[in-house]
């Protein structure tokens, strides 16, 4: 058996790109559904799903911290 493919470090963080990407946009369209709903008078509904895209992003945030080193 074969070992892994070893990526560079610039492949990896394209891919890494690609996958947090994808959180955005899945956090801001919940957050935007939450909205749409508390104007549709389902303000239960909707601030427990801008509750989750807040959860969402904060959960984006932490990857990038822990992957990532952040210079100043």
């Amino acid at each position: 058996m074969k070992g892994k493919k070893r990526l560079t470090q610039d492949q990896e963080f394209q891919i890494m790109k690609l996958v947090l990407d994808k959180f955005l946009w899945l956090g801001f369209g919940i957050m935007a559904w939450g909205v749409v709903r508390i104007f549709q008078k389902a303000v239960t509904d909707g601030i427990l799903l801008l509750i989750g895209g807040v959860v969402l992003l904060i959960l984006f945030i932490w990857l990038i911290v822990k992957e990532y080193e952040i210079i100043k």
